[in-house]
């Protein structure tokens, strides 16, 4: 209800209003969609799929979003999908995520359940795990993804860096994200917002 008012009152501007709703392995997806879309739908521009792990999570929500765009005689196909990716499974299927519906416009890297379902040893997330001294350790998960997203003409997002009064550490991992080639990178304190934007 609180997310629904946000949305409805408005004062957004240009910005796009993304609501992440719980995912498939919960028994709450459905409501989240259901509540948030029909009480806010023209107000709303796309839902986030957290831990995407196949392609049929996405028809399923695609499908779910058709059906209550009908009932409620919205403009059908105007909600998009941003999908997470967020373990080995997903990573894995990836290219068929990413092409799994039209209304999916971005993938997004979850680096921290991520980095507990392949069994990373760091519990800095978004940081180099201790005793990987050469490389990066997300090097081949970020390079998968944005491989994937710009094959099908997708946003691709890193995730969040959760050391947030470490700047110069966002801003290093910011850095390797832009200069791989990715859109944008999540914030999760407003001390983030302007390393970010470099």
């Amino acid at each position: 209800k609180t997310i629904v008012a946000s949305l409805n009152e408005g004062g957004w501007g240009d910005k796009i209003r993304v609501v992440r709703v719980n995912d498939w392995t919960t028994h709450w997806t459905y409501r989240d969609v259901v509540e948030v879309v029909e009480g806010a739908g023209p107000n709303l521009d796309a839902i986030m799929l957290p831990k995407v792990q196949t392609a049929e999570q996405v028809v399923t929500l695609d499908t779910l979003l058709t059906q209550i765009e009908k009932t409620m005689g919205f403009e059908v196909g105007a909600i998009g999908i941003e999908a997470q990716i967020e373990n080995a499974r997903g990573l894995i299927n990836v290219d068929a995520i990413a092409q799994a519906s039209p209304r999916v416009e971005t993938i997004i890297f979850g680096p921290a359940d991520f980095m507990a379902s392949i069994n990373m040893k760091s519990l800095v997330v978004g940081e180099q795990p201790p005793g990987y001294d050469v490389g990066d350790a997300y090097h081949y998960s970020l390079t998968r993804i944005l491989m994937a997203a710009r094959a099908n003409d997708k946003q691709a997002i890193d995730g969040p860096y959760l050391q947030i009064r470490d700047v110069d550490g966002f801003r290093r991992v910011s850095g390797r994200s832009a200069a791989l080639g990715y859109d944008g990178k999540w914030c999760l304190h407003p001390g983030q917002i302007d390393a970010c934007n470099e």
